[in-house]
């Protein structure tokens, strides 16, 4: 069965770069084998560019290969220089534990609603060998198999050094020989043999790779995957602008919901192939049927109920799911309280003293004016004679209409659209 691994993975195109592949389907296919993907905790939460290597880690799961999760405890305190023109800021210990603790929480939870318990990954961190490695141990047992002329001929390495304006300190330097350390202790005390990551990790992974065949003489195997990449080319990156993240305090899932089901199809085919666990058949299915009427958006519907509920729960996706559909149809009032600030967090927004609505209440023609749906008294009427204007959901047919406090939604708010789309807050304190 392992060797389905690397067809689903081939035919996902989640492959980018292998050791021999002949002899690494021999490998996985002659015993009990275990991967590893490690996970840095340089940010207090993960983004959507790291629930890749985790999906990766379930269907090895679902394929009969061991997962484990390293945290970078250690390795943390430096910081992976790959992909970075700049060296990264370093992190307080106590600050890289914490990260820690909540990566953990935040991964559990993904991999309990997507795999049976028997299938949970091995979780480490590597503070517990690399917090006891002595300078002295590191320069004997793990620098002296590494040829300063090899590490100096990798891109990343290359390109810092002949940057006048960035070079390379020593400390980013030693992380590729931190990581083969890694490699090295989860081989000979868990017995893993494959280790996996993004395309930007092909460097350090054969690091690891050589470094145990001199020091063990074991054949181990690397994998990488493509790096999830933005229209513009950039990574999603935790230190990136716009992250994207799969922690509810940090991106709601009402907001991870419509990220997705906003994807353009050629972003929503390569996001159901990277991260979708539904399996090939009912997938390119859903390719075809999606393909023959694309305005329906089934693919990008599909995709967001999935993701949402293995990263948030089905609780969560019914939710966003809800406020999607009351948004669209314009049935505000469906849309539960404390996901209102969520659904219209990007909506131009007034606040008013309640007192505007008092007595007789305030003339919607003026509240028009107000929020920037009417430059003047008289545009504002034409929009309501036209059928144009809805207030809390409701279309507003008499421009001699006002709002009071029964019109609050929630005690405090009143949402007014023009049109189809252009939607305006008033909050009322």
């Amino acid at each position: 069965m392992t060797s389905a691994f690397l067809e689903e993975l081939s035919w996902r195109g989640l492959i980018h770069d292998s050791t021999d592949p002949a002899q690494l389907r021999e490998h996985l296919d002659s015993g009990s084998r275990r991967v590893y993907i490690g996970f840095d905790p340089t940010a207090a939460s993960l983004t959507i560019g790291n629930l890749l290597p985790i999906t990766l880690l379930i269907r090895a799961a679902r394929a009969g290969v061991g997962p484990v999760v390293l945290f970078g405890g250690g390795t943390g305190l430096i910081g992976d220089p790959s992909g970075k023109s700049v060296e990264r800021a370093l992190l307080a210990p106590e600050d890289v534990a914490a990260n820690v603790a909540r990566h953990q929480e935040l991964m559990r939870g993904i991999f309990a609603r997507a795999l049976e318990p028997e299938q949970m990954p091995l979780f480490l961190d590597n503070s517990e060998w690399l917090g006891r490695l002595g300078m002295i141990e590191f320069l004997r047992d793990v620098g002296k198999h590494f040829p300063v002329g090899e590490l100096t001929k990798r891109d990343m390495v290359r390109r810092r050094l002949e940057d006048p304006n960035a070079g390379l300190t020593y400390t980013e330097f030693s992380y590729a020989l931190l990581q083969a350390y890694d490699f090295r202790r989860l081989c000979e005390d868990h017995n893993v043999t494959v280790q996996m990551g993004a395309s930007d990790q092909w460097g350090n992974i054969v690091a690891g790779i050589d470094y145990i065949r001199r020091v063990l003489r074991t054949q181990v195997h690397g994998i990488t995957c493509p790096l999830l990449l933005r229209s513009d080319g950039t990574k999603f990156g935790k230190s990136e602008k716009g992250a994207v993240w799969i922690s509810a305090d940090r991106t709601s899932p009402y907001t991870l919901y419509q990220f997705l089901i906003n994807l353009t199809d050629e972003d929503a085919r390569r996001f159901a192939l990277f991260f979708s666990l539904t399996d090939r058949e009912p997938l390119e299915k859903l390719f075809a049927t999606h393909a023959e009427t694309p305005s329906r958006r089934l693919l990008q519907r599909h995709l967001a109920a999935e993701i949402t509920t293995l990263v948030h729960g089905a609780e969560a996706t019914v939710a966003a799911e809800a406020a999607s559909a009351a948004l669209f149809s314009g049935d505000v009032r469906a849309i539960r309280p404390e996901l209102l600030g969520e659904v219209f967090a990007d909506v131009p927004s007034i606040e008013e003293p309640a007192s505007r609505l008092a007595g007789d209440g305030w003339p919607v023609v003026e509240l028009l004016i107000a929020v920037g749906l009417a430059r003047s008294r008289r545009e504002a009427r034409e929009h309501i004679g036209n059928g144009a204007v809805l207030v809390n959901g409701d279309r507003v047919t008499d421009a001699a209409a006002t709002v009071g406090e029964a019109d609050l939604l929630h005690g405090s708010v009143i949402l007014v659209r023009r049109g189809r789309r252009e939607w305006r807050v008033a909050r009322f304190t």
